[in-house]
C-alpha cells in the first residue's frame, strides 16, 4: 500500500508574488525587557518573510500576536491575506527564540516545515519562505526544510471504505523559496531530500500496514520488489534455506506461525568497488509479536505490528542508498518472523543452536528479537563487514531509560559515538549506553553458552541485556553498533512536527548519513 506523495521544488520568485494556496513564514518568540513598555512576549519575524511583512505595512507580527501567536516551536497560526499578497493565506510557524548570531538549528527548521505542511492538508500548492542562511550552513538548512516538508506531508493511505468529508488530502506540491533556484548545490540537496524522505515514507507505509497483510512472506516480497526496482541485488532465504543454513534463531521464533520466516539480503555495490569498505545493516523484522508462549498483555498489543520497524528502516535505507550511490559496499539483512503461540511454538527452556554455532537457552519467548537478529548479525560477519549497524524495537527498557524520542546505542564505543553524531545531524537523537560485565554474568546459563535474558529473570539493565546478548554474535574484527528504537520507531501519540501517528521511519536518515560518512571518511 502506497500513500500519496508530496512533490517538492525550488523557487526564487518573491514570496509575496507566488501563486500558491498558502505562504509559510517563520516567527521567533522574543522576551522583552521589563519596564520597556513592550508586551512581555513579542514576535520577531524570521528572515525569508520580509516581503510578506512589507505587504502588511509592518503590522504582520502585531496581527499574528492578536491571533495568539507566540513563536513557540511548531506553533502554526493562519492569517487570511485579503489580497495583500498573491497567496490567500499566510501561515506563521513558530521557530522558538531567535538564535544568537546564527540561523535556526536544522532540526528546528525540519520540525517547523513539517508542522506547517501537515497543518495545511487540503491545500494543493504551498510555498515555504523560511530562514535559510547564505553561508556554509545553507545546505544543511535547506536539507532540513525539504525533509520536514516531505515528511510532514505524509499520511498513511489507510483502509477506510467510505468517504471521509473531514479528511483532507496531504499537500500535493511544496515550493521552497531560495535565493537561486538554479544553484547546483541547492538542487542536489532537494534531490537527496526526495530520495531520503521517499525512503522514510516507504518505511512508514510498511510499519503502518495491517499485520494480517504483512506477514513474513508478504513483507519479504514487498521489500524484494522495491529493492529490485531500485537496482539492488536481492537474495531471499525461505524456511527450507534457513533450515539448511543453520539459522536456528530465526526458525525458532517463526515456527509457531503458519506464515514461515524469511531472511532477505539486499546488496549495493558501487562501480569499481568504491573505497573498499563494507557496511552491513541489520534490522529486526518481527511482523507481529504476541510474545509467543510468554504472551503479552492484550492492552496495546495491536501496536506490535510495528515490531518490524527495524527491518523496514534497513530496507528503506537500502532504497535511498541505491538512489544516492555512495562509494561504499552496503549489504542489508532483514530477518523476518511472526512470533505466535501455537502447538509448534518454541518454549521457555528450549536450547537453540544459532547460525554461528553457539547454543542459547530460551527463558522468555517474548525476547524473540535478539534471536532473529543474532543469526542475521552472525551471517553479516561471515559474509565480511568492516562496520555493522543493527537497529530494532528491542526492549521496553529503552523507553524507560531514554524516553520515546532518543534511541539507545550499544557496541564498539567509537562506532556508538559515530551513531550519536549522525543522530544529532539528522534529528534522530541516540545516546551511547554501556555493556557491563555484571550484566553478561547474569546471563550465564547452566546448560548452554548463554541465556537469552538474565538467568534469574531480573529486568535490571533490561536494555543492556539485549546489547550484551547481541555482542556474542559479532566477530572481534567487526566494529558494530546496536540501535534500540523501541520508543522512536513508532509514535502512538498525536502528530507533532514531521512525525505523524504510527511509524516514524526512524532511523532511516541516520543509517543513510552513516553510510555516506563511511563512503567519505572510511
Amino acid at each position: 500500500m502506497t500513500s500519496p506523495r508530496t512533490t517538492l521544488s525550488l523557487v526564487d520568485t518573491d514570496p509575496a508574488e507566488l501563486a500558491v494556496d498558502a505562504i509559510v513564514i517563520g516567527v521567533h518568540s522574543q522576551t522583552t525587557e521589563p519596564g520597556s513598555g513592550a508586551p512581555a512576549h513579542a514576535l520577531l519575524l524570521a528572515t525569508g518573510g520580509e516581503s510578506i511583512a512589507a505587504a502588511f505595512d509592518g503590522k504582520l507580527t502585531e496581527t499574528l500576536a492578536l491571533l495568539g501567536a507566540t513563536g513557540g516551536p511548531g506553533e502554526v497560526i493562519k492569517l487570511a491575506t485579503l489580497g495583500t499578497v498573491t497567496a490567500p493565506l499566510v501561515v506563521a510557524v513558530g521557530l522558538g527564540p531567535e538564535p544568537s548570531g546564527a540561523a535556526p538549528a536544522p532540526e528546528s527548521l525540519r520540525r517547523a516545515a513539517g508542522a506547517a505542511v501537515r497543518a495545511l492538508a487540503g491545500a494543493a500548492r504551498v510555498a515555504l519562505a523560511l530562514p535559510l542562511p547564505d553561508d556554509a550552513d545553507a545546505p544543511a538548512a535547506l536539507r532540513a526544510v525539504a525533509e520536514g516538508a516531505l515528511l510532514g506531508g505524509y499520511r498513511f493511505a489507510g483502509y477506510k471504505t467510505k468517504p471521509q468529508p473531514a479528511r483532507r488530502e496531504p499537500v500535493a506540491e511544496v515550493l521552497v523559496a531560495v535565493p537561486d533556484a538554479a544553484d547546483a548545490t541547492a538542487q542536489a540537496e532537494v534531490a537527496r531530500a526526495q530520495a531520503v524522505a521517499g525512503a522514510v515514507r516507504t518505511s512508514r507505509d510498511w510499519v503502518n500496514t495491517a499485520p494480517n497483510e504483512l506477514r513474513p512472506p508478504a513483507f519479504a516480497d514487498a521489500v524484494s520488489a522495491a529493492a529490485r526496482e531500485a537496482g539492488l541485488e536481492v537474495e531471499v532465504l525461505d524456511e527450507a534455506a534457513l533450515k539448511a543454513g543453520g539459522y536456528g534463531g530465526i526458525l525458532a521464533v517463526g515456527q509457531g506461525s503458519e506464515a514461515p520466516p524469511r531472511l532477505v539480503k539486499l546488496t549495493w555495490t558501487p562501480e569499481g568497488g568504491g573505497n573498499g569498505k563494507r557496511v552491513a545493516l541489520v534490522g529486526k523484522g518481527i511482523t507481529f509479536d504476541t510474545g509467543g508462549i510468554s504472551i503479552k498483555p492484550a492492552q496495546g498489543m495491536w501496536e506490535m505490528k510495528s515490531d518490524m520497524a527495524g527491518a523496514a528502516a534497513v530496507g528503506a535505507a537500502m532504497l535511498a542508498i541505491a538512489a544516492l550511490k555512495p562509494s561504499v559496499t552496503v549489504t542489508g539483512y532483514l530477518p523476518m518472523a511472526e512470533n505466535m503461540p501455537s502447538g509448534a511454538s518454541y518454549r521457555p527452556g528450549d536450547v537453540i543452536s544459532m547460525f554461528n554455532g553457539k547454543k542459547v537457552e530460551v527463558l522468555n519467548t517474548d525476547a524473540e528479537g535478539r534471536m532473529v537478529l543474532a543469526d542475521a548479525m552472525a551471517r553479516a560477519c561471515a559474509d565480511g563487514a568492516d562496520y555493522l549497524f543493527e537497529t530494532s524495537t528491542l526492549t521496553g527498557g529503552q523507553v524507560i531509560a531514554l524516553g520515546k524520542r532518543i534511541a539507545g546505542v550499544m557496541g564498539t564505543p567509537e562506532l556508538c559515538e559515530r551513531v550519536r553524531v549522525a543522530g544529532d545531524a539528522t534529528g534522530e537523537p541516540a545516546w551511547p549506553m554501556p555493556l557491563p560485565d555484571d550484566v553478561r554474568k547474569g546471563m550465564e546459563s547452566d546448560v548452554a553458552d548463554i541465556s537469552q535474558v538474565n538467568a534469574g529473570m531480573d529486568r535490571a539493565g533490561h536494555m543492556l541485556q539485549g546489547g550484551v546478548f547481541l555482542r556474542e554474535f559479532v566477530t572481534d574484527d567487526v566494529a558494530w553498533a546496536h540501535i534500540d528504537i523501541a520508543g522512536p520507531g513508532y509514535h502512538s501519540g498525536e502528530a507533532t512536527g514531521y512525525w505523524t501517528k504510527g511509524g516514524t521511519g526512524v532511523p532511516v536518515r541516520t543509517l543513510v548519513h552513516l553510510v555516506e560518512d563511511v563512503a567519505t571518511n572510511g
